[in-house]
């Protein structure tokens, strides 16, 4: 069950994500950094958000650090997304896990991207795996699968 707030964004963070979303849609950033498109559950509109996109166990994961926000929302209604880089786009499937299958993707994703994620976690990158326990159902966690 995911839990109904999110942490919203300051007006400085909201500037930031728009401008390293315009780098990302240029091809800049990172390996993990991609431009992930989502169309709007009421309007269809194409939304954009700069995400890290965690690779684990030999799959891909995007992770909602900021709870239950509209790309959340989104993804959850259509069942797909796209992730963009520079000129390539990919769409792909997602798949919510379910509270019960977070705890090892959470902990690797707060243990990879410590420095730009830690803020949104009341556990400290590096803690064990139980200490996760009390906090999955406050981070929505979706597995990337290939389109058909």
């Amino acid at each position: 069950m995911l839990e109904k707030s999110f942490n919203r964004p300051s007006r400085a963070e909201r500037v930031f994500n728009h401008l390293f979303g315009i780098l990302i849609g240029l091809g800049l950033g990172l390996s993990h950094n991609y431009l992930l498109q989502v169309r709007g559950r009421k309007t269809g509109r194409l939304h954009s958000t700069p995400v890290n996109v965690l690779v684990y166990n030999g799959k891909r994961y995007l992770v909602a650090g900021r709870g239950l926000t509209q790309w959340v929302r989104n993804a959850h209604a259509s069942g797909e997304i796209t992730l963009k880089k520079g000129a390539r786009s990919r769409l792909f499937r997602v798949r919510a896990l379910p509270d019960s299958e977070k705890h090892a993707v959470l902990k690797a994703y707060l243990d990879r991207f410590r420095r730009t994620v830690q803020r949104y976690f009341p556990v400290t990158a590096g803690s064990p795996l139980e200490d996760f326990e009390p906090y999955v159902a406050r981070y929505p966690v979706f597995e990337i699968v290939e389109a058909d």
